[in-house]
């Protein structure tokens, strides 16, 4: 008889049961509990961020409008009215006014000190303090004014010095550099920054007669801090 002529046995043995665990009321306590914390935690982390958000948007909001620009300063007028004459060492003098310009909307600026200086062929040649420690109001401009060669303010130049500048004199053009060193603050509303020390760089060349020329005229000076 072949295989395919025999009848199919039927197993009528008992199956095994898979085996029931029976949990107990603290197990299924615990599970609650570990729910419930794992729903609270995650509330509380999208209200934090939900927060964090909202305050970044409104700081940068704020650091759009309230953000500070530098003071902008300008050279208006430098002369050195004792290089024309022969004997112009006894009574070397140069004299200097620069615009400072505050552009900010909303912030005004404290400079609790001033003082400037003047260079040669990058070697300072003097220096002399400026303006009094004063405040500066939003949208505004001063005008900053000083003397080299009198009294505190005396130019430390010698013959050679002098010689170098008729030098230059003869050859239509002397250059120089005017440096401003500031000490200050910003301000706003009622809220005051720490202090911040301010580098003023205004590159400035005059003619054979000691006055500044037309091309450096309003020049913009740089800024930095330091």
């Amino acid at each position: 008889m072949s295989s395919s002529d025999k009848l199919p046995i039927r197993d009528n043995r008992p199956q095994p049961q898979p085996v029931k665990h029976h949990h107990s009321a603290r197990y299924y306590a615990q599970r609650v509990r570990e729910s419930f914390t794992t729903r609270v935690t995650k509330v509380l982390c999208s209200i934090f961020l939900s927060l964090l958000l909202v305050a970044l948007i409104v700081f940068f909001i704020v650091w759009l409008s309230l953000r500070p620009h530098r003071p902008r300063f300008h050279m208006i007028d430098f002369t050195v009215p004792g290089l024309a004459q022969k004997p112009g060492l006894d009574n070397a003098v140069i004299t200097f006014n620069v615009t400072a310009r505050n552009s900010n909307q909303h912030i005004g600026i404290y400079y609790d000190s001033m003082e400037g200086f003047v260079y040669y062929k990058d070697k300072q040649i003097g220096s002399t303090p400026l303006l009094h420690p004063f405040f500066q109001e939003p949208k505004t401009t001063t005008v900053v004014y000083g003397q080299f060669g009198i009294g505190a303010a005396t130019l430390a130049v010698n013959s050679r010095r002098w010689k170098e500048f008729v030098n230059d004199r003869q050859h239509g053009i002397v250059y120089f550099r005017l440096g401003i060193m500031s000490v200050i603050r910003f301000k706003v509303s009622t809220w005051k920054s720490v202090h911040h020390k301010m580098h003023v760089n205004c590159d400035v060349a005059v003619g054979s007669d000691g006055l500044i020329l037309p091309a450096w005229k309003n020049r913009k000076c740089s800024v930095y801090f330091s």
